[in-house]
């Protein structure tokens, strides 16, 4: 029998939560009170995170003052679970370009490049390089706001998304809506659910899962509904900070 590696958490129990909207505000750098409340909560339970970025992105966020984040949680999931850490030690990866190919790869970076060059929205401008974290800025307004406004009025996203569906076909991928101004792109089964097989064999009593994007077309949907997690659906980080003070704190 495979021994606990939480052996020392009264809890026997593993929380994982989405970044954006979920542990931060989109793209910005976590809380002094959600770095306060998750160390808090590993004290009595095993935690971890699973991002549909990349792991250098995630780690932007949420490492403090120069540490490493895969030392702030038992788990780190990036790019859904493909790039995965337990305990500070990085797990057996994947790759979607090796998954579908450089030529076809190309071929789809392609397309996706001549696509967002042509796109019209309301106003276009290239932004400048800074060492805060974010977006850069146009006319002193956040270019991700500009393009969330188009998103939600012009629908920008949603014809991105139907486009590449019906450009490739063949590749049998899934767009689903991530932060607030992007979607991810993944083969069929390499959603949020990947992360999971990096831990089910702790044989944790239960798995919560936090996450903003929990409905049909979001990059939350399937590990929120899926019959090894609690889901708990999530506005906000302050959202994610009170249902965790309720449930595992008090």
């Amino acid at each position: 029998m495979t021994s606990f590696t939480f052996a020392d958490r009264p809890i026997k129990k593993l929380c994982l939560f989405d970044v954006d909207d979920t542990l931060t505000i989109p793209r910005q750098r976590v809380s002094k009170e959600m770095l306060d409340v998750l160390a808090q909560l590993r004290k009595k339970m095993a935690i971890g995170f699973v991002g549909g970025s990349d792991f250098s992105k995630i780690s932007e966020q949420l490492a403090v003052d120069g540490g490493r984040v895969v030392d702030q949680f038992d788990y780190a999931f990036a790019e859904n679970g493909l790039t995965a850490y337990k305990m500070g030690k990085e797990l057996p990866s994947q790759s979607f370009i090796k998954f579908i190919g450089d030529t076809e790869y190309k071929k789809l970076v392609n397309f996706i490049l001549h696509y967002l060059a042509d796109i019209d929205i309301p106003i276009k401008r290239f932004g400048h390089a800074s060492s805060v974290p974010g977006p850069p800025k146009a006319n002193g307004v956040s270019c991700s706001d500009l393009f969330h406004r188009g998103t939600f009025i012009h629908q920008v996203r949603a014809k991105f998304m139907q486009k590449l569906k019906e450009t490739f076909p063949q590749y049998d991928l899934i767009y689903a809506v991530g932060g607030p101004i992007s979607f991810d792109i993944f083969p069929r089964g390499w959603d949020k659910t990947y992360a999971l097989k990096h831990v089910e064999d702790e044989g944790f009593e239960e798995i919560h899962f936090f996450g903003d994007k929990a409905y049909p077309g979001g990059n939350d949907y399937e590990i929120y509904n899926d019959s090894r997690t609690i889901g708990h659906s999530i506005k906000d980080p302050e959202e994610t900070i009170r249902i965790v003070r309720e449930l595992f704190l008090s």
